[in-house]
């Protein structure tokens, strides 16, 4: 009987064994994307380009909104008042600085909308970014 028992876990092994191994041949002989771009992806972005235009708008209109928004530029700076008339200085130094990082958004997405509508004229041009 031990003899049984050994053959048959040799022989699972090799059976096992010989599956990866036919598993790993047969991935190698699938060729690797290259991983290099081959064109621009103007179609994908002009397939996302409302979606991408309503996110901004969204984002613009939170930023821009009364200190009642969380997330408006308002409500933040309040908070750096409230900290600093608690005499919380690391607190305001904190909050003072996303502050400054929250209000240097504004531009840069009123940069990324107005060439968002440039890309979205483009799309229209050009079968929304089948043809050139």
């Amino acid at each position: 009987m031990p003899s049984t028992r050994k053959t048959v876990i040799s022989v699972v092994s090799l059976v096992a064994a010989g599956s990866l191994f036919g598993a790993a041949t047969a991935d190698a002989a699938t060729p690797a994307p290259s991983g290099t771009p081959t064109g621009d992806g103007a179609a994908a972005l002009c397939k996302r380009a409302p979606k991408i235009d309503r996110r901004i708008d969204r984002i613009l209109t939170r930023l821009r909104a009364d200190a009642s928004q969380r997330g408006s530029i308002a409500r933040l700076e309040q908070r750096v008042a409230n900290a600093k008339s608690a005499g919380h200085t690391q607190i305001e130094t904190y909050l003072n600085d996303r502050l400054t990082a929250r209000r240097s958004l504004v531009p840069t997405l009123e940069t990324r909308q107005k060439d968002l509508a440039d890309v979205e004229k483009w799309c229209g041009a050009h079968d929304n970014g089948r043809t050139n």
